[in-house]
């Protein structure tokens, strides 16, 4: 497993960490009206047009393992693109690079 980005945070300041993984998990956990595939493509799609290229790897491999297909992983990125613009797709590129869609 990838190393956690926010480790040093935790070490800093065990009580942010525990608030932002608080919030992490009431956006992200299965249970509500979206299933977590969508939500892990809706996040990718805004990491993709806020330049995270990690952001971009976490989510996208996160939305496959919850079943997302390469060619939905592929239409977040289009509504990023129209939304963004053109950097989304570099972005999502250097992340793409690194993962197996």
């Amino acid at each position: 497993m990838a190393e956690d980005p926010l480790a040093c945070i935790g070490e800093l300041d065990p009580g942010a960490l525990e608030h932002v993984r608080a919030l992490q998990a009431f956006a992200m956990d299965d249970g509500g009206e979206l299933p977590k595939k969508v939500k892990c493509l809706i996040a990718m799609a805004l990491d993709a047009a806020h330049g995270a290229v990690n952001g971009v790897k976490a989510l996208a491999t996160q939305a496959k393992r919850e079943g997302a297909t390469r060619g939905e992983v592929m239409e977040a990125l289009r509504v990023a693109l129209y939304v963004g613009g053109a950097g989304c797709v570099y972005t999502a590129a250097a992340a793409f690079k690194e993962i197996d869609l």
